[in-house]
């Protein structure tokens, strides 16, 4: 498997069916219109037909597949599909940063420049799935901190499709020997300051500019072989 080994502890093995699946899908190792067999699959993974249909149901309900009789159909995930994503996560986190600001936010500011830290070691030692990771806890903190019941429902509802799609946008800016990361360590040390300081409107145009690098960078990463496929056609 590709997906981390790491991230998986205590998952179903449906679950983690579903992580590969989805992995292979976003990096676009099965382009839309694939069609994915559940015998195969099942065969692929040395189990049974029943966790496969249990990850199905998962990518499923997440709009990468649509499910037909004895397998599925890959949808993927198109340039519109990406950027409705990156809308409900800028939503998200311009609603949190502005309640984060009423709080005692030293401790969370401080948690947040760990985290970065972390960044900053697995960018060191070229580790793409760490770097992956931290850069994810570093906004799920944030949601998770303002303490909104419906918000991060909402969030756990696209956690997995987050998290995957920054694993592959990262592993493609990281093969490509890019410095963007760079930028994005210091963007991500200038939010942790700015929630510091309770700078609530310099805190929304970071995450504005944040998510404006990060758009860019997906669409130069992971679409771009999506967008390759469209024009062929």
């Amino acid at each position: 498997m590709d997906y981390p080994a790491a991230w998986l502890q205590g998952a179903s093995l449906g679950e983690k069916i579903a992580c590969e699946l989805r992995l292979q899908i976003i990096r676009g190792h099965y382009a839309p219109g694939t069609v994915l067999s559940e015998n195969q699959i099942a065969a692929d993974f040395g189990t049974s037909r029943s966790p496969v249909r249990e990850a199905m149901k998962v990518l499923s309900g997440e709009g990468l597949i649509r499910l037909e009789r004895m397998g599925a159909v890959v949808i993927g995930m198109s340039p519109a599909d990406m950027e409705e994503l990156f809308d409900v996560r800028l939503l998200i986190e311009h609603f949190v940063v502005k309640r984060l600001v009423r709080k005692d936010t030293a401790p969370i500011a401080a948690a947040l420049e760990r985290l970065t830290d972390k960044m900053e070691v697995a960018f060191k030692h070229w580790d793409t799935a760490e770097f992956s990771l931290q850069d994810f806890l570093f906004h799920e903190t944030l949601v998770l901190e303002a303490g909104h019941t419906r918000i991060l429902h909402t969030w756990n509802g696209m956690r997995q499709l987050i998290l995957t799609v920054m694993l592959a946008a990262t592993e493609q800016r990281f093969s490509m020997k890019s410095t963007e990361s760079v930028v994005t360590i210091a963007k991500h040390r200038t939010i942790a300051t700015a929630l510091m300081d309770r700078d609530e409107e310099r805190l929304v145009s970071l995450v504005d500019d944040h998510y404006k690098d990060t758009r860019n960078a997906v669409n130069d990463s992971v679409l771009s072989p999506f967008r390759g496929s469209v024009l062929q056609d």
